[in-house]
């Protein structure tokens, strides 16, 4: 095989890339994997991963120098000096809004990956059915049923420590033993459950962090420190999981630092021949060839790649026929719920640092109960007792070290609403080719906002949150309101929805471009509806069901 000359292209290294390099590593291709950005490789990397928070000039927090860098990531979380180099430079890879979008990315082998908050559900039935029922965007070209196989076929292989719970609204899945509900979330459990008459439920959140040992990784140590990499293997990661098991093969050639443009397209076959690359280190252009190609680059620069591929035929980018290339864009809005203290529990501790909360799965709008809005929400949170430092007198030497020294009073509990996004078609990105990045590129211009129907949402999510802390008993509950700009739920999706037809949409139900059908787009690109749960399970599933059926169709010609 020549050194440009592959039986599969995977762009992009993170959930979305490593599974697609597994699966068809696995099957027997020969495949090249490319990442825009550096290599991290597993354990010897990860240098943060074991500092204490006074091993850190700023215990970990952030500089002026860091937000006069950083002025998008500064928005939130990501700006801090544990993981700063995880995260995308605001200068090297710029983006431009006609409205507000934050936008923070992973630009390394592994992608977001590394970073990502491990939540881990199943869509539901009616997620699949929602847009076509209620007349929203278009009809998801697929069923639970469809993809039920292949959520069963990822968790047994990522890893998802859950409970067993029998819910329409949540599907159960291949679970690992769930980690434990502390004493607070069980009084809070208890309680809440019988106030709605179990039509409300509290439960351990779903998360892909292992609980025994799994595929030569160690289960979780109760760190809490996974977003910095876990040298135990114990969560959900390309490095931790799915490169390992497609190196293994011996079928794979990973390729950092490899920044791809355009899809090179043959209009004679109507099929795509491979891709250009940057070489983001010397500047140089490379061709790869490949029978297929799969866009793994995350949602947005996905979509950049299709849209930066434009041909005569095409002027707006391949995949664009349908006019719904950049449209769509979905995030998750949250940030708002209640909280509150649990008291009695004065004589009880926790121990350990448990790498996930509770969820309280979504009631709003099934089950015959209807609102002024469609769709719905689910809450994120937890309960939890730190050191005794809220105390009247200002705490200073002495009595800072007394405070220090024994536990808070009282235990705390909060929780956190996540809400599902419609696709609205005004709601899109576009190149800008007036601003470049720091290889010469176009940036992406982002152009959305919440609507209505999400604004009338987040007041239940507030309400909502107080009525159930205080019917379960929590005191001195006050509602939370953090502000929220679209894009911080780091869960951006649409831009290349999947469809029933092509005028109205840019893949179909195998997620291959209907402009050309060697092209496979299985990141947050290619959704149509976003749920109210963190989507990465679905992209996983969605991603194996798409490499399994490439592969099919390449052992028929049919590629």
């Amino acid at each position: 095989m020549a050194d440009n000359q592959y039986d599969a292209i995977v762009v992009g290294s993170g959930i979305s890339g490593g599974w697609a390099a597994k699966e068809l590593c696995e099957k027997g291709l020969k495949v090249l994997l490319l990442e825009r950005g550096r290599n991290i490789e597993h354990i010897k990397d990860y240098k943060n991963a074991m500092k204490e928070l006074w091993e850190y000039p700023h215990r970990g927090g952030r500089t002026q120098q860091m937000i006069k860098d950083y002025p998008k990531l500064k928005r939130d979380y990501p700006l801090n000096e544990k993981n700063l180099d995880f995260w995308a430079s605001d200068k090297d890879s710029p983006y431009t809004e006609t409205k507000p979008f934050s936008w923070f990315r992973g630009y390394h082998v592994g992608g977001r990956s590394l970073m990502w908050g491990r939540q881990s559900y199943r869509f539901n039935k009616w997620d699949f059915e929602a847009n076509a029922k209620e007349g929203i965007g278009i009809d998801w070209p697929i069923r639970y049923e469809d993809l039920a196989p292949w959520y069963s076929y990822v968790e047994r292989f990522a890893g998802i420590q859950g409970s067993k719970e029998g819910l329409e609204v949540l599907p159960d899945g291949e679970f690992m033993p769930p980690m434990e509900l502390n004493c607070a979330e069980k009084v809070v459990k208890e309680r809440l459950e019988k106030a709605y008459n179990n039509k409300r439920k509290l439960i351990i959140g779903r998360s892909a962090n292992i609980t025994v040992p799994h595929y030569g990784r160690t289960n979780c140590q109760f760190r809490d420190r996974c977003w910095l990499g876990c040298p135990f293997g114990a969560y959900f990661s390309t490095q931790s999981a799915t490169l390992p098991a497609a190196m293994k093969t011996g079928n794979l050639t990973l390729r950092p630092f490899s920044i791809v443009t355009r899809v090179l397209y043959d209009k004679d076959k109507k099929r795509a021949t491979g891709v250009e690359v940057l070489d983001a280190e010397t500047l140089k252009t490379y061709e790869f060839k490949a029978r297929v190609i799969f866009l793994c680059a995350s949602a947005f620069n996905s979509t950049w790649i299709l849209m930066n591929s434009a041909t005569d035929i095409w002027p707006d980018g391949l995949g664009s026929s349908s006019g719904e290339l950049g449209h769509n864009v979905m995030d998750h809005h949250f940030r708002v719920g209640a909280e509150g203290i649990v008291e009695g529990l004065s004589d009880k501790y926790e121990y350990g640092r448990r790498p996930t909360g509770i969820y309280i799965p979504r009631f709003r709008n099934v089950f015959g109960d209807k609102r002024d809005y469609l769709r719905g929400f689910g809450y994120q949170g937890g309960g939890g007792r730190g050191r005794g430092i809220a105390v009247p007198e200002f705490t200073i030497g002495a009595k800072l070290k007394e405070a220090l020294s024994v536990p808070s009073e009282h235990w705390g509990f909060g929780i956190m609403a996540f809400g599902e996004m419609l696709p609205y078609h005004e709601n899109r990105i576009t190149l800008n080719k007036n601003v470049k990045d720091k290889w010469g590129l176009p940036v992406l211009d982002m152009n959305v906002e919440l609507k209505e129907n999400e604004l009338r949402m987040r007041k239940d999510m507030i309400q909502d949150a107080v009525e159930m802390l205080e019917a379960a008993g929590v005191k001195d509950v006050r509602p939370v309101d953090h502000g929220y700009e679209v894009g911080m739920g780091i869960h951006e999706m649409g831009t290349a929805r999947m469809g029933k037809d092509p005028k109205t949409s840019v893949l179909n139900k195998w997620n291959q471009v209907w402009d050309a059908l060697n092209v496979f787009v299985t990141d947050g690109a290619c959704m149509t509806s976003s749920s109210c749960v963190n989507p990465s399970l679905t992209y996983m599933a969605i991603t194996a069901r798409a490499a399994d059926y490439a592969v099919s169709e390449l052992k028929k010609g049919n590629l």
